[in-house]
This record gives C-alpha cells, structure tokens and sequence, in this order.
C-alpha cells in the first residue's frame, strides 16, 4: 500500500476524500473544534495548509470513516490472516507438499522486513532544524482545560537496553518547552518497559519520535501486539512491503526514511515533571501526574513536511475507526491464540479497556471462568475492567443481545465475580485512585433460567424520576445526582420490590434521556463506575464465597473524584459558527 504519507493524501484527492483549508487556523482549540465536527458528520480528512504560528500545513482525519480506514491499509492484511487462519491446520506441522501449496501468502509475508537506505534517499533527512525549537511545529491544544500543546499522533520508537529489541507505540507528549515534552508511558507499555530497565541501570534511554511515514506505522504504533512481535515488522506486514530505515552516524537508532519528521533525543533517568491535564479518548481529561520527560537533540524534516495529526474526546472520534479496523484483522488470531475462545470484542464507545465481551467453550463445569482468567492475564487485556462471557454464539457488536443473553442465564450467586486492588488502565479514574481499580466478570452460559422483561409496568422507586428499558432485562434509571443522594444505589438495592426484582440489572445514570444509542449507552455507563465500588446488591455469605441476589444494581453516575467530561469552550464554538462558510467556500 502507501509508503509514506504523501501517496495515501495523494489517493484521498483522487477520492475526493479531503478537502484543504486554505484559511487561517488556530492551532489553539479552534484546529481541534473544526475537526471534531467534521468527524461528527462523518466528513473528509482535512488539509489546513495556513496555521497560525507555523509554516507546516496539518493534515487530520485522514483515518475518520471505515472507507479511509480501507483506503490506508487496502484489503491484503486482512485476506493473508484469514488464509494464514485458514491454512493452520495443514501447516501444523508444515511440510513441504502444504508450504508449497500455501507459498503464495507465505511468500507474501516472508517479504516483510526492513531495508536500508542511503542518506539521499531518506527524505526525512532533507532538513536538519539548526536550532531545535518544537514551537515552531503546529502541535494542536484541543480542549481549553489541556495543560499546553501535545502531539497526538507521535511514533515513539524505543529499544530495549541491551538489545536491538524495539517497540514502536504511541503515547501523547506535551511540549513543556522549545526541546522538551512530557513522556506519558502508561502502566504496560512497551516503551514504558524499556525505560524502566534504563533507569534501573541510571542509563537515559535514546527515544526517537516519528511524525507520518506510512499508515501501516500510525496503525502498528496503536495495536496493542504481544510484546514479541515487532511493530516495525507488523508494520511492513500491513504494508505488504519493507520499511525504508536511514542509519545517522553516531546515532544509535535508525530513522524511518519516508516519514515527515524525526525528532531525536532521550528521557533521562529519574526525572519527573508534571504532565496534563488533556482530554482524552475516553471523554474526559485525565489529569496531572508525574512523568518522564523527554530532551530533543536534533529535528529532521522533509523540505515540505506535513504535520499529521488527532484529535480525541468523547466517543465517537477518528481512534474509534482505527481501533474497529484493528480488531476486525486482529479478531480471528485469538481463538489460536487462545484455545477455547471462540470471538472477543472490545469496545471502542467505553475506551477499549473498559470493556471487553468474549464468546468461550464451555464442555465442562465452569470451564468459562478458566478461560476468563486467560483473557485477563493476555497483555493489554489485562487492563480490562468489565468482562462479560457467554458460550453463546452471537455477534459481540451487537451489545444488547450479547447483554441480554447473558442476562437470561446470569446466576448472580455464582456468575458475578469482583476481583479487587487489581491495576487499572491510567486513563480511567473510576477506581478512586491513579492505576487502581478493580474488575468484574459476568457470566452467561447454557440455557436461559428466566424469562426476561421488556417493559417496565410496576410502580415510583425510591428516588427514581426517570425510568427506561435499555434492552430485555437491563433498566435505566435516573433521580438526583451522585452529590445529591450519594445512597440511592443502596437504597434500591435493600428496598427491592417485585416491581424491579424482576430486572436483572438496573443502572443507575445521571439522566436516562442522554442515552439514545448504543454508543450513547457503553460511554455514559462503562466509564462511569468501579465494580468494588459501585455495584450494589443484597448479599450472603457461603463457604468463603460472596453471593449476590437479584437485581444488581450499578452506579453508573459521575461521582465528585472524576474528571470532568469533555465540553468545548463557548467562544470557540461561536467562532467556528461565524467561519464556516469561509472554512468550507468550495
């Protein structure tokens, strides 16, 4: 597919898949603003080729539909999993009547790697910045309470100390002056690893940051592959080619020859510096904490780079469209990897993380939950917060019916666990404290054991004003807020009558009439509450063992220690109001 980024913006005009902004734009709030609407009506990647403060043209979007998700990667990737899935059995063991039967996408794959090019054709070496100054990149602020400017499409590329084993991931950095930005490694990532085994030896650890390049990069540096398998090399997979590299002298890491910029330096040991507020992907901001810092040696560019990048907020946004194409490739390699699971979604509206729903085996008792532990110690899986199981084989996009059938077979005295103090993804604040939190597994399996309600017909509960049906037996309900009766959830708990017994699950949210979609639904509720913390039923004690009774209840409200959920700034909506037509003439 695309080399570099030129070939797939090049592909996108003849498409007529972009549309450049020749105005001038803000790169403070406004850039972020226009984009964010764009997005919303499912519009074009954008070109804005006159930002204030910079001389280099910004280009985001370019990843905001299926269609372009499409265009960037073309359909060979997922063709060569389905084949290579396809062909397991008979390559196991391989010989050589099956390897050569199956030569044709062997042979494809076998051509992934990395090729070395000489210095004149590197065009990221075109521009050397004789003085480094990364205010003069047109690095977006996208949301008023952000603590500065932050790159939101960097490729960090790091290696592990010791080794040419290398990670390639992408993890926002805020400029905090003209050579140095934060570093946010979260808790599991790659990067994040290799530094620690730097500091552990006092050494700094050589960072390179890569802006553009080719696609197959932005989608490699995002997959949350196991930490054997090279991003470069997926990367080359994706594209169906090598990877042009340039060797520096007396650097250590080679540069991606065809990206747009190069930023080179390190992240030295022990030193920490406040990092955020930013609105992130999963609606709100996460907060300041500490982090890594990272100095800037040397920036190369090409002679007419491009400055590519996101921007992230309440679902839906343009990372929900990478993340539906990654695991619709990636999907069918679980269940080898994980024998007894037969289909595993995450879902994009919640943050990924959050929450994740698994189709399993289930041959002997309880089998299910052995394969819920496998799940939940796989990689980044292990962030996952909410996971809910059946052994019924339907489609996990679909969440109402995969939450109503596991609603139908649920025994919430055996099929509810709440694992407590485990780790929690950093962006997700929910468990009260920074990477602290806890999980929840929820079971289905075998027939139904009940009947489930569509409507509701029983009469007020206690401190409830709005009641609505999500889907068959889950309940939306809505009174006063979290700060004004902290104890509802409690409350409808103990006092369950016939009326809500009959309900599986009621969810307790701000207001039940925000919640009008499927997306609506996963971001107001699987952000918005902590299993030890939130989940209330009746309870008993057996044998060591906590068994709850029907019907759960879940406070799925904002509560005082959250951040804020993302909203723009008034004058900024205002003056995007009074632009448009401007923006968009043509």
């Amino acid at each position: 597919m695309h080399k570099n980024l030129r070939t797939f913006i090049e592909q996108l005009w003849r498409e007529k898949e972009i549309v450049e902004v020749t105005a001038e734009v803000d790169p403070n709030l406004e850039l972020a603003e226009i984009h964010r609407r764009v997005v919303e009506e499912g519009g074009p990647a954008l070109l804005f080729t006159r930002v204030r403060g910079s001389s280099f043209p910004v280009a985001t979007n370019l990843f905001g539909t299926v269609r372009r998700m499409e265009l960037a990667m073309g359909p060979r990737p997922e063709a060569i999993i389905q084949r290579a899935i396809q062909a397991m059995d008979k390559l196991m063991p391989p010989g050589f009547k099956a390897l050569w039967q199956e030569r044709g996408w062997l042979l494809d794959v076998a051509r992934s790697g990395l090729r070395r090019v000489s210095p004149q054709n590197a065009p990221v070496l075109e521009v050397c910045m004789a003085n480094v100054d990364l205010r003069e990149l047109p690095v977006l602020t996208s949301w008023q309470e952000d603590g500065g400017a932050f790159f939101t499409l960097p490729l960090v590329y790091t290696e592990k100390p010791g080794s040419r084993e290398h990670n390639l991931g992408m993890y926002r950095l805020q400029i905090h002056s003209e050579n140095q930005t934060g570093m946010h490694w979260q808790i599991h990532k790659g990067g994040g690893f290799h530094y620690h085994e730097a500091e552990k030896l006092g050494q700094a650890l050589p960072v390179t940051v890569f802006l553009g390049g080719p696609p197959a990069l932005t989608i490699a540096a995002i997959t949350a592959l196991p930490e054997m398998v090279p991003e470069l090399l997926y990367a080359s997979f994706l594209l169906g080619d090598k990877i042009n590299m340039v060797d520096l002298d007396g650097y250590g890491h080679p540069l991606v020859a065809e990206a747009e910029f190069a930023l080179c330096g390190e992240v030295p040991p022990g030193v920490r510096k406040a990092e955020g507020p930013f609105g992130d992907h999963y609606g709100y901001y996460s907060l300041t904490h500490d982090f890594p810092v990272f100095n800037v040696k040397r920036v190369y560019h090409r002679q007419d780079a491009i400055y590519p990048a996101t921007v992230v907020g309440i679902p839906r946004q343009e990372d929900y469209y990478i993340g539906e194409w990654m695991q619709d490739l990636l999907s069918p390699i679980f269940p080898v990897l994980m024998p007894g699971l037969k289909s595993l979604w995450t879902y994009a509206e919640a943050g990924f993380h959050t929450l994740c729903g698994a189709v399993v085996r289930e041959s002997y008792f309880r089998e299910a939950l052995a394969h819920c532990f496998r799940i939940l110690g796989e990689g980044q899986l292990s962030l996952t917060k909410i996971l809910l199981v059946t052994d019924v084989n339907l489609d996990l996009k679909d969440f109402p019916r995969l939450l109503a059938s596991i609603l139908q077979r649920f025994n919430p005295a055996r099929d509810l666990i709440i694992i407590n103090d485990t780790a929690m993804d950093t962006l997700d604040y929910t468990g009260r404290k920074f990477n602290q939190g806890s999980k929840a597994i929820m079971l289905g399996l075998g027939e139904p054991v009940r009947e489930l309600p569509v409507e509701y017909q029983a009469g007020p509960l206690p401190g409830v004003n709005k009641i609505k049906p999500y889907c068959p037996g889950c309940l939306l309900v809505s009174g006063d807020s979290y700060t004004g009766q902290p104890e509802l959830a409690k409350v409808l708990a103990e006092q369950a009558g016939p009326g809500i017994s009959s309900w599986p699950l009621v969810l307790l949210v701000d207001d039940v009439d925000a919640i009008s979609s499927q997306t609506d639904f996963l971001w107001t509720v699987f952000t918005r509450f902590d299993p030890a913390w939130d989940i209330y039923a009746r309870t008993s004690v057996q044998r060591n063992a906590l068994q709850y009774q029907l019907p759960i209840i879940i406070d799925a409200r904002m509560k005082p220690e959250y951040p804020a959920a993302l909203t723009p700034r008034e004058d900024v909506v205002k003056r995007v109001d009074r632009r448009w037509n401007e923006l968009f003439d043509k």
